[in-house]
């Protein structure tokens, strides 16, 4: 499974990466407005910082909603380097432009998926990356690891490549759980990924070895 980091911060970016686990990055507006990144321009600079830190594939949203919108901005994104990879909401028109996309060999991420219907949509429309968001399904008493767990078995049916993305991910377990139904991919903040690191008992067996081993080393 691949780990990618659901962030625009530049720190974040690099101490993941510097863990030697991370496969990619994802962005989104709202991420891109929390590091006050105002302008175009400044947008299109932190996408170009971002691809000059990591190796794998780097989702940039479009902010367009209509089909020409789409195009026009996935094309500037796609521009950029060839490790981006645009990600087009799950609207009628995002289909369209998805469709396109595939057919000029651009690759995508339908974002905003909450159903398998939709994830069939994306993947006969050549979608690169599938992203269900888990934590909001979660957020109104579904699961959303049995969504995950749905679509993994509907494309294993018919051979689809799109790969299931796991978004909106809050916790270590979520990451976990996606691992056990097969997600090809999970993005994440940075703090699940650390809190994976995390069990009681192997902080109690390291503070034992460390003991034994000044017992043994006396000064």
């Amino acid at each position: 499974m691949k780990f990618f980091i659901d962030t625009a911060n530049l720190d974040e970016i690099t101490e993941a990466n510097e863990l030697g686990i991370l496969d990619g990055v994802t962005t989104n507006p709202s991420l891109i407005n929390k590091e006050g990144i105002k302008g175009e321009d400044n947008i299109m600079q932190r996408y170009v910082d971002i691809c000059n830190i990591v190796d794998g594939d780097i989702s940039a949203e479009v902010v367009a909603t209509d089909f020409e919108g789409m195009v026009r901005e996935g094309e500037n994104l796609a521009a950029l380097s060839p490790k981006i990879v645009v990600k087009i909401p799950m609207i009628k028109d995002g289909i369209k432009a998805i469709k396109y996309f595939s057919s000029k060999g651009i690759r995508t991420n339908c974002t905003l998926v909450f159903s398998a219907g939709q994830a069939l949509l994306a993947a006969k429309a050549g979608a690169t990356y599938l992203s269900p968001f888990i934590g909001r399904i979660d957020d109104i008493s579904w699961d959303g690891i049995d969504l995950i767990d749905q679509i993994v078995a509907i494309y294993g049916n018919y051979g689809f490549t799109t790969e299931v993305l796991a978004a909106s991910i809050r916790n270590p377990l979520h990451i976990v759980k996606c691992a056990e139904v097969g997600a090809d991919v999970v993005t994440s903040p940075l703090k699940a990924f650390l809190a994976l690191l995390n069990h009681p008992l192997t902080d109690k067996g390291l503070a034992k070895f460390l003991a034994d081993a000044a017992k043994s080393r006396p000064a």
